[in-house]
């Protein structure tokens, strides 16, 4: 029914009085701070502690069967976790041992505030990739860069400015991880030729990698292809097991051959080390090996705030932190996009909720207190996750275990870790990362949505330029589509004597001027101008931009003496609109009865 302006005092009472008893009713409605969503009265109560300590949740429910499957599985990981971290601090440049170091804290942290039973923190090989590219394998920066990025993403739980997180679109994600994987599989191509002396920078790296091939060493070309080959074997074979509904035999070999297929980086490394333990015995060092390792446990002390360099110069710390740039932006930022979509995507397989924002500051206590023990940046790592999942593990005590492995693998295995050869961690690293390079994604964007192909590409390849100038230029290029779409939103214009204008999504004040331009050219300007019904049941907020430009459009449609009325509007705009108190304003319920005041 149309409602001239002098009813509209009553309703607006009303309206504000229906607003403000829903907003009281509804107090969970307002997305509030994790710092002030306590109350005075309840900061202290038990069930407060149990939201920032989730080991509360589940500790006192706690069931000895539970503890077997823990036990599995945190071994199981932790023989997964030992050559991969291996590998990873090479991917960071830094000494191997750097890899344990970094391994073990996420462990004991997350026990205490992970909500995902699964998720397992350590390095990955994105992780690993970021940080070379921003330290450049200076393990006393890479400490200082994993304390700054756990305050970083500490705080963003506290705050809780996770959201920002949403800006970074899937496409800029695989873009991302397709490049990561190339950078990092090609990177290893080396270690399995055995070859010295290769530049770091992507394009350098590829052309003297084939220009050093007469230069290849034929121990770790054949040891590498070797490993590769296992381990190629060793995944198919785990990925063609049968079902479990099998003669008792078959079941054991069935969960005698997932087993070693699970522990397959562990028994290739641990074979390739036997293997240039005794050719070295004999006089013939034919394979490259890691070489010395610093023995025994990381000393417990602050990370270092300054550098120095081999001239001897001092690096203080705001000159080292500017060294970071934008790295130290990215990094936090990855390691946490990481992580979630892993906590997520299993809470979702195995039935449970994870706190997103409780990850978060989980992440963040790993990486501060993992800068405490000589560790750099972690993240959760998929593939561990994987095998946590499906070993069975029943809480995240499996992580005590695996941090145990490390330790033990810290204080006692290291000089053994001086015979691992370089190619069969190469091997490894390629194997883990294969699975990351989606080609397949390509086709489907192609097929759902063209301009999606857009922030790939552009990430894609720059970063093969500079890995965080990658995540940025696909994030300027998303947030630049984002824009587009927010300041050209779809108008349906359709003619019933009177043109009815749908808005297909929101109205903000980017869109303005489009909104302006449309109804100027199809009904102000036309001969003889014509009346114009907007429908804004899409429309759930307007801004002072808006509110200008359609004062400014009442006044355009009362000089043609045509009308402009506008119908099925929200509760929570038409509030605005009415507190607005704009001249000649009109509404109606539906468009309907818009188009019957009209005729």
């Amino acid at each position: 029914m149309f409602v001239q302006k002098n009813t509209q005092t009553n309703k607006r009472r009303k309206l504000k009085h229906f607003v403000f008893s829903f907003l009281t009713c509804n107090p969970c409605a307002m997305d509030r701070p994790l710092l002030g969503r306590l109350s005075a009265r309840g900061c202290c109560s038990y069930n407060t502690l149990k939201a920032w300590l989730p080991i509360l949740s589940w500790l006192p429910r706690y069931k000895l069967k539970w503890l077997q499957m823990d036990l599995l599985a945190g071994l199981t990981v932790g023989l997964t976790t030992v050559p991969q971290v291996l590998a990873y601090a090479e991917v960071a440049g830094l000494p191997v041992q750097y890899g344990l170091y970094s391994a073990f804290m996420g462990g004991l942290i997350y026990t205490l505030l992970g909500t995902s039973k699964d998720v397992t923190l350590g390095p990955t090989a994105i992780m690993s990739l970021l940080c070379f590219s921003v330290v450049g394998g200076q393990p006393h920066r890479a400490v200082l860069l994993s304390l700054l990025c756990g305050v970083i993403q500490a705080l963003m739980a506290l705050l809780r400015l996770g959201f920002l997180l949403d800006f970074i679109s899937f496409p800029v994600i695989k873009g991302f991880t397709c490049a990561a994987a190339i950078t990092i599989g090609f990177g290893q191509v080396k270690n399995i030729l055995g070859l010295q002396s290769i530049p770091h920078e992507f394009v350098l790296e590829v052309y003297y990698t084939f220009y050093k091939i007469p230069e290849a060493r034929i121990g770790d070309v054949v040891l590498g292809l070797l490993c590769l080959a296992l381990l190629v074997m060793l995944s198919f074979m785990k990925t063609s097991l049968g079902s479990d509904n099998a003669p008792t035999c078959a079941r054991v070999a069935r969960k005698l051959v997932w087993t070693v297929a699970t522990m397959r980086n562990s028994l290739v490394v641990v074979a390739a080390s036997l293997v240039a333990f005794s050719w070295n015995a004999y006089g013939h060092p034919v394979f490259t090996v890691t070489g010395e390792t610093s023995q025994g446990l990381p000393p417990f002390r602050p990370p270092p705030t300054s550098d120095t360099t081999a001239n001897g110069t001092v690096v203080s710390f705001g000159e080292i932190v500017e060294g970071f740039g934008g790295g130290l932006a990215v990094i936090p930022f990855m390691g946490l996009l990481e992580s979630i979509a892993i906590a997520k995507a299993f809470a979702s397989q195995n039935d449970y909720r994870i706190d997103a924002n409780q990850e978060l500051l989980a992440i963040g206590v790993t990486n501060i207190m993992g800068s405490f023990v000589s560790a750099y940046p972690v993240t959760g790592s998929f593939g561990r996750t994987a095998v946590n999942s499906q070993t069975g593990v029943c809480t995240p005590a499996g992580g005590i275990i695996t941090s145990v492995i490390v330790l033990l693998s810290l204080a006692f295995l290291m000089p053994a870790f001086y015979y691992i050869p370089k190619a069969s961690l190469a091997a490894v690293i390629i194997c883990a990362v294969a699975p990351m390079v989606d080609y397949r994604v390509v086709t489907k964007m192609w097929r759902i949505r063209k301009l999606d192909l857009l922030p790939f590409v552009v990430t894609f390849l720059m970063s093969f330029w500079q890995v965080q100038y990658g995540i940025v230029g696909g994030v300027a290029v998303s947030g630049a589509l984002l824009l587009y779409n927010l300041a050209r939103p779809q108008i349906k214009v359709s003619d019933h004597g009177v043109l009815v204008m749908e808005l297909g999504s929101g109205l903000s004040f980017p869109a303005t001027e489009y909104l302006s331009h449309i109804i100027h050219t199809q009904a102000l300007q036309a001969a003889p101008p014509r009346s114009v019904v907007l429908d804004c049941h899409h429309v759930s907020i307007v801004d002072y931009s808006v509110i200008n430009e359609l004062r400014d459009l009442l006044k355009q449609f009362k000089l043609r003496e045509v009308q402009l009325v506008f119908s099925r509007l929200q509760p929570s705009v038409l509030e605005v609109l009415l507190a607005a108190d704009l001249q000649g304003f009109r509404y109606t319920d539906s468009v309907e009865a818009a188009l019957q005041m009209e005729s």
